[in-house]
């Protein structure tokens, strides 16, 4: 029985389904409005909605939701969760798109509030789109176009309403994120300057086949040495189709 064959049995056995209708449509029409209702149907989740949205921008790296990420993303949720520790305001740093932001709201993760920082302004309007419903909630997220390199502890900066006009805010990061420590120049002058006894979520891997992947790990404890922490609450690895990716976590 192939494909065509198995969706004409399923429309006998469920006359007038939506689901079915939009089944058969993604799958043999390509039809990408018709599979994110039905991913809708199955996640009704503010990231699905957001994915539906962003699918249209041209500029859009899907790696973001990759296997890879997605599962990457997953492992520091699972993480967090069971240290159960409070969060407060994340700096979420090389944010991206900041996908992890979302999921991390989505969790059962103590968080007052997300800041994501990226250099790259392509990312401000796909990492505002992704987290609009907690923008909307007073502010619980924002994204801002901003050089890590020039982080300074509490932050005073200049981020963007959604008419363009600029606005000055100051916040202090309890906990600091970063999954792309592979990306970072001079990563260590990035590092030595966030202050003792910040909560960190670090990660990074040893894929160096990508020509951004500036500052890749050898193994968990060559990432040790780049993340020195005096209290670690946990370290691992996530081995991956291509490369394996280290986790760091603790107060530095």
């Amino acid at each position: 029985m192939n494909t065509e064959e198995l969706l004409d049995r399923l429309e006998l056995l469920y006359p007038d389904n939506n689901l079915i209708v939009d089944l058969r449509k993604s799958i043999l029409s390509d039809d990408r409005f018709a599979l994110f209702r039905l991913i809708k149907h199955l996640s009704d989740t503010p990231l699905v909605e957001a994915l539906r949205k962003i699918d249209r921008i041209e500029e859009f790296d899907n790696d973001a939701f990759s296997r890879g990420q997605i599962k990457s993303k997953k492992w520091i949720i699972k993480e967090l969760e069971k240290l159960n520790v409070e969060l407060g305001t994340v700096f979420l740093c090389a944010g991206w798109y900041a996908t992890l932001a979302a999921m991390l709201f989505e969790s059962n993760c103590k968080i007052e509030k997300i800041r994501s920082f990226d250099i790259d302004e392509n990312c401000l309007t796909i990492a505002n789109t992704v987290n609009k419903k907690y923008i909307l909630e007073d502010w619980k997220f924002k994204a801002t176009t901003y050089d890590i390199h020039k982080m300074t502890y509490p932050l005073v900066y200049d981020t963007l309403r959604a008419d363009h006009s600029v606005v000055t805010l100051t916040d202090n990061p309890d906990t600091i994120i970063n999954t792309s420590c592979e990306h970072i120049r001079n990563f260590k002058d990035w590092y030595d300057k966030i202050p003792d006894g910040k909560l960190l979520v670090m990660q990074n891997n040893n894929y160096r086949d990508i020509e951004d992947h500036v500052n890749c790990a050898e193994s968990l404890e060559d990432f040790a040495k780049q993340t020195p922490m005096t209290q670690v609450l946990y370290e691992g690895e996530l081995q991956l189709i291509d490369y394996t990716r280290y986790m760091r976590i603790g107060y530095k």
